[in-house]
């Protein structure tokens, strides 16, 4: 959320940053309408205040004798009723356009830093590094599909037999390397000195408004009926709501991460993505979240920081990827800043997003009332970031297909073998009987 003063100032570049992001709002309107509330709520309690005061003057008069000034203010008090009672009409009327000035004010999105490219879609996304060397096969390759099926990884038709479209069911060793790079991932962050956190998967619609995530994006997450709760998408929500309200101490960043199931519609992805594991309902994430003291520099080097750990589990994986800076035209309401990681995937033969890293400003904890005190000791919003350390089982996709080798068996790198029982590699099973 932007301050509406701060709207005011900067209506051409918050209605710019609406435009680039494809939100429709007209910022000149919710700025007339938030005149029109603003000058009948000032002549309501002027008047109300003037009664009150009157009010009392009457009973001191009264008190002190004085009938006939005190008759004088009796009039006036009248007077102001009858006003009142016009006010009150006006009332009325104003009701509809304070709920037209909060549905626009909660459509307000965030403005965009500087270095942003301007754009429409992730085509516009703007390559800043590459790591790692392509794979290059002298033999027919296989996709995480075929690899799962033939290692008996991966079940898609039972999957979708249980619960519907875009659902898998992993078994043997591919449930045990979905967990393997969860915890190698929470683990990289216990390192650097993230609270790791089990937070509450389903949660109020408050906490999605606060965090940013409703009224734009309502359509991807999954609603209990008559429950008034919701099923996350990403344990970001939880991981900022824990400190809503509140007044947190920020002289050193507050690091907090989360192991969480996750929820997605994947409404408007139809015909995207369909097989495999790219785009599915159901997945598992470790997130990371930073509060941080409201300074641009600040929250900037914690960008980095975050993007920088996600690079290091990639590094761990042994899987080649590159960052991009997203553009306005990819980017969602909240966002300030994004980088998207990407990762090679032979069988789409591109890279594939994996992670996200996002610095939200002081946007998310405006929304959620999350103060700290700021460099002069007066209150200030926090700034907020996040960023995805692992996603899975998209991860299983390069995973998979980058260390598949010619007799088809599967290497695993050596950063999750502790998590594999110490094997190198996942076998097929006529080699096993070899073996």
């Amino acid at each position: 959320m932007l301050e509406m003063k701060w709207i005011r100032a900067h209506a051409e570049e918050v209605q710019a940053a609406a435009d680039g992001k494809k939100i429709k709002i007209n910022i000149r309107t919710l700025l007339e309408r938030d005149e029109e509330r603003r000058a009948l709520l000032q002549e309501s309690e002027e008047g109300r205040r003037l009664r009150n005061t009157l009010s009392a003057d009457i009973g001191r008069l009264m008190q002190a004798g004085n009938r006939e000034q005190a008759e004088g203010l009796r009039a006036q008090v009248k007077q102001i009723n009858e006003q009142l009672e016009q006010l009150e009409q006006v009332e009325a009327k104003l009701a509809p356009v304070q709920e037209e000035v909060t549905k626009l004010q909660w459509l307000v999105p965030n403005i965009v830093s500087p270095d942003t490219p301007k754009g429409t879609s992730d085509a516009d996304n703007v390559e800043l590094r590459r790591v790692g060397e392509v794979p290059t096969f002298e033999y027919n390759t296989k996709d995480h599909v075929e690899l799962g099926e033939l290692h008996d990884l991966i079940d898609i038709p039972r999957g979708v037999k249980i619960g519907g479209t875009r659902s898998y069911v992993l078994k043997g060793a591919g449930l045990l390397l979905h967990r393997a790079v969860q915890q190698l991932a929470l683990d990289l962050l216990l390192k650097h000195g993230f609270t790791p956190m089990e937070v509450p998967l389903m949660v109020r619609e408050d906490a999605l408004v606060n965090t940013g995530f409703f009224p734009t994006g309502r359509d991807q997450v999954y609603e209990l009926e008559g429950e008034n709760k919701w099923l996350v998408g990403t344990s970001e929500v939880p991981l900022v709501s824990y400190y809503a309200d509140e007044i947190v101490d920020v002289q050193e960043p507050v690091k907090l991460a989360a192991v969480s199931t996750c929820f997605r519609s994947e409404v408007g992805s139809g015909g995207r993505d369909v097989r495999g594991l790219y785009r599915v309902h159901q997945f598992a994430k470790v997130e990371q979240v930073i509060l941080c003291a409201p300074d641009a520099e600040e929250s900037e080097r914690m960008l980095q920081e975050i993007t920088g750990h996600a690079e290091e589990l990639l590094q761990l994986l042994e899987l080649p990827y590159r960052v991009v800076a997203v553009c306005t035209g990819d980017m969602s309401q909240k966002t300030y800043k994004q980088y998207d990681i990407e990762t090679w995937m032979p069988s789409r033969g591109a890279y594939g997003e994996t992670h996200s890293s996002s610095n939200l400003h002081d946007f998310q904890a405006r929304r959620s009332n999350i103060r700290c005190l700021d460099a002069e000791g007066k209150l200030a919003y926090c700034h907020t970031l996040n960023n995805t350390a692992v996603a899975s089982p998209r991860i299983l996709i390069p995973l998979l297909e980058n260390h598949q080798q010619e007799d088809g068996s599967i290497r695993i790198p050596a950063a999750l073998r502790p998590y594999m029982g110490g094997a190198k590699s996942l076998i097929l099973p006529e080699q096993d009987e070899v073996n």
